[in-house]
């Protein structure tokens, strides 16, 4: 077994974009960054099981330390997947023991799935927060869809992106784009503003939206849900 040794961010060769025709965004950008980061911050357009699966692409590698994991999601899901995750999230439908997550026998018959089995370990060992931002405002009539991310290391570095969506990181089904990157060491101001935004939008103080814990809203009917709608599980 090849031992994993935690690099900064700096120390990284990143680009300042990645396109689809030229680049894996994937692994030469995503992995790398998550593997060496103690935090990561994500908006998406909405959550499912593949795509939070796409986490232990990054996380796999990582004994020593844990990255908080933090993600704003917008309130559509599939039926299918919204059960499973509110069930993952939901505290009252998880037993802990020092400090460990073991889900009760309501949902033992998913945990056999391999993404499902997967994502229990990255939230057992990860402190993965999930909230979803719902409209409130007549100047936005659709969905939440806002696509950034954030990347903090041990040194207080930080890389922020744009540009990406849920299948940016999907190793099945990959859209044509481009991701637009910035650090903190060559770009300052507009980390800065990133990480402004993100924190805005998590602590409820955006206009237009309105910012939920996951469980809740759905324990409240806010969250909007079908078996058809979303192309990309």
């Amino acid at each position: 077994m090849i031992d994993f040794i935690l690099l900064g961010l700096r120390d990284l060769s990143l680009k300042q974009e990645y396109r689809s025709d030229r680049d894996d965004v994937v692994s030469e950008f995503f992995i790398p960054c998550l593997a060496n980061s103690i935090q990561y911050d994500r908006t998406i357009e909405f959550i499912s099981v593949k795509s939070l699966s796409t986490l232990t692409f990054g996380l796999e590698n990582i004994q020593d330390h844990h990255a908080k994991i933090r993600l704003v999601s917008g309130h559509r899901f599939t039926t299918s997947d919204l059960n499973s995750i509110v069930k993952l999230f939901d505290q009252h439908s998880t037993r802990r023991f020092n400090g460990r997550i073991s889900l009760d026998n309501k949902i033992g018959s998913i945990i056999k799935d391999s993404k499902i089995s997967r994502l229990k370990k990255v939230i057992e060992e990860f402190k993965v927060e999930v909230k979803v931002a719902i409209p409130n405002s007549e100047y936005v009539d659709g969905a939440f869809e806002e696509r950034m991310g954030i990347f903090r290391d041990t040194n207080d570095d930080v890389v922020a992106f744009s540009g990406t969506s849920n299948v940016t990181f999907d190793a099945e089904n990959r859209n044509f784009e481009s991701v637009d990157v910035f650090t903190s060491w060559d770009d300052k101001t507009r980390v800065e503003n990133k990480i402004n935004n993100f924190e805005n939008l998590w602590t409820n103080r955006t206009n237009y939206v309105e910012i939920f814990d996951l469980v809740y809203a759905e324990k409240k009917n806010l969250l909007k849900y079908t078996s058809e709608w979303a192309v990309y599980r």
